[in-house]
């Protein structure tokens, strides 16, 4: 079944691409993993997978084209094998660019897509490049945060005024992100590469302080790309580029939701708001460093609801020929902030990875990764769980990518 769909997938990104250019990427993986079963299966683990064995691990198709007015498109498609929903997308937007010979130009978006947040996530379908298992701070991104709206940049290249230093600015104004917080809350970070799709739902286990009756009388799930309220979100950044060599962006990101608002499903809005603060240093052509820091905060309700959380990673990778080495560090932490003691919320916890790729040519790739985390969730209590717990992670990969043009 599993096979038929990724035909229909491939099929129905494969029709009237004459004109446009298309990239398509496929992994697989054998996955040695604990039995700690995962968020996937409402329970609390915090990586993806809980069974040994092989898996498709997603597929996706971005379709591009661009125009000599200064207007382009990308629209980003997904199949995955795991979560509620299968196939969807992550991105689709709309840019104009101007041709203009000023040192200060303007580029505008129009869509869904994610803001240029992340120096790790810069592949392909804001996958990453170095690791398989991404950052807890980009695995959340990709979980609970999309900008459904328009965003405007300012920006010059330092070579048009013989300058070391390039740097844009960049604010939007969006909807539809109303719920993020939720699962961040109660869950905690995670750590994986799946994003989640349109208006999927992501489960929640069944704590009792969230799902039952005489609790919040929530449903177990969060719908994170909903919006309750007429307010718009926005986002501030701004970058700074040296040379090719270093680069640093910082992002302030409010979604601005009314955290009273409710609807028939018993979903929330919950008021976030975050900073960013991304960086990456080039040693020399093959070995780099690249780091990120995030603080934020959110709320459900009268304070029924909140916490303060904090993460930060670093990364260091080095290419050799075909063959690129990865080393990570996580370090994340949500703080309960409520009014009710007797809903559970801190967590946090610590995680190493390391990755190796090595590109047999153009289109094959083989991979190989180690993970560990140890972490700690006060809510596994309700459900008789231990509530600091380890898990361990390895898994190979073999991915098949290829770009077709007219």
């Amino acid at each position: 079944m599993s096979w038929l769909k990724l035909s229909l997938f491939s099929m129905f990104f494969s029709v009237n691409v004459s004109a446009v250019e298309l990239n398509v990427l496929t992994q697989f993986n054998y996955v040695l993993a604990d039995d700690r079963a995962s968020w996937f299966e409402r329970d609390t683990g915090i990586l993806a997978y809980s069974d040994n064995g092989f898996h498709q691990q997603q597929s996706l198709a971005v379709i591009s084209d661009s125009f000599s007015s200064g207007l382009s498109y990308e629209a980003v498609g997904h199949y995955y094998q795991q979560g509620e929903q299968h196939v969807g997308f992550s991105q689709a937007f709309v840019s104009y660019k101007p041709l203009s010979g000023d040192h200060l130009r303007w580029r505008g978006r129009v869509g869904v897509f994610y803001p240029k947040v992340s120096l790790e996530n810069v592949d392909l379908g804001w996958l990453s490049p170095y690791t398989y298992t991404q950052s807890a701070i980009n695995s959340w991104f990709g979980e609970e945060l999309r900008t459904t709206g328009a965003e405007l940049t300012l920006f010059s290249a330092g070579r048009s005024r013989n300058s070391a230093f390039s740097f844009e600015l960049n604010t939007a104004a969006f909807k539809a992100n109303d719920s993020m917080g939720a699962v961040l809350t109660w869950r905690g970070f995670a750590l994986h590469d799946r994003q989640s799709l349109n208006h999927e739902q992501i489960p929640v286990a069944p704590y009792p302080t969230v799902i039952d009756a005489d609790g919040l009388n929530h449903p177990g799930y969060v719908e994170p790309f909903h919006e309750f309220d007429v307010k718009f979100g926005y986002y501030v950044g701004a970058h700074v580029d040296y040379f090719k060599q270093s680069s640093l962006r910082y992002y302030y990101y409010d979604n601005q939701a009314d955290p009273n608002a409710v609807n028939p499903q018993r979903l929330y809005g919950w008021r976030s708001y975050f900073h960013s603060l991304a960086l990456q240093h080039k040693f020399n052509a093959n070995t780099r460093i690249v780091g990120q820091w995030l603080a934020g905060h959110t709320v459900m309700g009268e304070h029924f609801v909140a916490a303060d959380f904090d993460a930060w990673f670093v990364l260091l990778s080095h290419g050799q020929d075909a063959h690129r080495f990865s080393l990570r560090y996580d370090h994340f932490s949500v703080t309960e902030d409520d009014v009710f003691p007797w809903d559970w919320n801190d967590s946090h916890g610590a995680a190493w990875t390391a990755a190796w790729r090595y590109d047999l040519n153009d289109n094959w790739q083989v991979g190989a990764e180690l993970h560990w985390n140890k972490n700690y969730a006060h809510s596994r209590q309700s459900l008789n769980q231990d509530r600091q717990i380890s898990q361990q992670q390895s898994m190979v990969v073999l991915q098949y990518r290829f770009a077709a043009q007219p």
